[in-house]
């Protein structure tokens, strides 16, 4: 892994686990139908590193569109904070920024790449598994 998707890598995970945190600690019960109160000064600077990541991420094609969509949800999830959301849709919201961010960082990681070639077996791979190594 070069040094560009290292860092575009450890971005995305730092972005997701922020999201979970937050949803973990401040977005309430998946199942109230309180109002969910977050801290849109919060949000907002996730927002702008999710924005910074996706202009890095101009060599990588299939993460930036998965950065597009976790940008999309995070302003629908913006627009609507504080306040205007009960727990369940900004559950909804902040799962919906997450699971692009997941799937750029196993993008990013080469596990897509690794999971593909595991279906057909290198000739090493069959030679390995012959020998029992």
């Amino acid at each position: 892994m070069n040094t560009e998707r290292s860092q575009l890598y450890y971005n995305c995970v730092f972005l997701h686990v922020s999201f979970q945190a937050i949803q973990h600690s401040m977005a309430g019960k998946k199942n109230d139908s309180l109002p969910c109160w977050l801290d849109t000064n919060l949000i907002g600077m996730l927002s702008r590193e999710l924005h910074n990541c996706r202009e890095q991420a101009a060599p990588f094609a299939d993460t930036r569109e998965a950065l597009d969509t976790a940008i999309y949800h995070c302003g629908l999830l913006l627009a609507q904070c504080p306040g205007s959301l009960n727990s369940q849709l900004c559950h909804h919201h902040l799962d919906a920024i997450m699971a692009p961010l997941k799937e750029a960082m196993t993008r990013l990681s080469g596990n897509v790449n690794r999971a593909s070639a595991s279906t057909a077996p290198s000739p090493g791979q069959r030679l390995r598994s012959w020998l029992r190594w």
